[in-house]
């Protein structure tokens, strides 16, 4: 097993295959209830080891991701969902996908994102998701502008935890890995839309809080708030070395969001909410983030 993961690139080949197929359950590529290519697919298209790919199999499944049975393909049983408390002329009351909401917003000439979250990683994906679009020319803003709230890097937070011994720092700096990994990640795709000349303004600024988020936020083009508890879980984690530890966490990704609109009606539900967050998102940006 050490010298597979040695030819691999130890934890980045694993951490390439888990991202691209979480990528790939947030744009639809693979919808509900779909199967995931075979393990030897997989592994041939990633030029890892097929002990990679099942180590990244066996993480989704412990997150509610995928079923995986013996002998039959993983399939995946949880997505992304979005449930609108309000709806716009052009949608329905009804469950919807993420990918959709945050690809309109980008339609605007102007866009902007003020979120509040445990890590960057939902946001990263669906960022890089939309670069993709700007460079195809599908779309066309003047203007990104993002705001992203993240806890306080020394903040002790009650999750994710070992279960046994929430002492052990490992999840904590795993935690830590993944926040900075993403958030340079989005930073840069965004920067480099602004220095490629596709995009002419690019503005990305990250404080940190000492809070320990509850929800996550997001604040799109002022006008729109997707809201979403998370749900402490029990769950096992895969370390980069292989090992799997039982732990207490919350799952960012799948964490159901509601949806609420800003109408012309300034007493209406939606309005009143989309307005308590932008006011909640600036007081903690300008009193008590750093």
């Amino acid at each position: 097993m050490a010298a597979r993961q040695a030819r691999d690139g130890g934890g980045k080949a694993f951490r390439q295959v888990s991202e691209a197929l979480r990528t790939r359950m947030a744009d639809g590529t693979y919808q509900l209830g779909t199967e995931l290519p075979a393990q030897g697919r997989l592994a041939k298209e990633f030029g890892v080891s097929r002990d990679t790919v099942q180590r990244v199999v066996r993480e989704l499944g412990n997150e509610g991701w995928i079923e995986s049975r013996q002998g039959s393909p993983a399939r995946v049983v949880k997505v992304q969902r979005v449930q609108s408390a309000t709806a716009k002329a052009t949608r329905s009351r009804q469950v919807m996908m993420m990918g959709p909401l945050i690809s309109e917003a980008f339609e605007q000439r102007e866009v902007t994102l003020d979120v509040f979250t445990l890590t960057s990683e939902s946001l990263d994906t669906h960022i890089r998701l939309q670069a993709e679009r700007i460079r195809a020319g599908a779309i066309a803003p003047d203007s990104i502008v993002v705001r992203m709230l993240l806890p306080d890097p020394q903040l002790v937070l009650p999750y994710p935890v070992v279960r046994q011994d929430e002492d052990d720092p490992r999840l904590r700096e795993r935690l830590r890995a993944i926040t900075e990994r993403h958030t340079e990640s989005l930073r840069t795709a965004l920067r480099d839309l602004q220095g490629e000349r596709f995009v002419p303004l690019v503005d990305v600024q990250v404080r940190h809080v000492r809070l320990v988020p509850t929800f996550k936020l997001y604040v799109v083009n002022g006008a729109e708030v997707l809201h979403g508890l998370y749900e402490v879980v029990e769950r096992r984690i895969i370390l980069d070395t292989g090992e799997e530890i039982d732990a207490l966490d919350v799952l960012g990704l799948g964490a159901m969001l509601t949806h609420h609109v800003e109408d012309a009606d300034p007493d209406s539900p939606g309005s009143v909410f989309v307005l308590k967050m932008r006011s909640w998102f600036e007081s903690v940006w300008n009193l008590l983030a750093e």
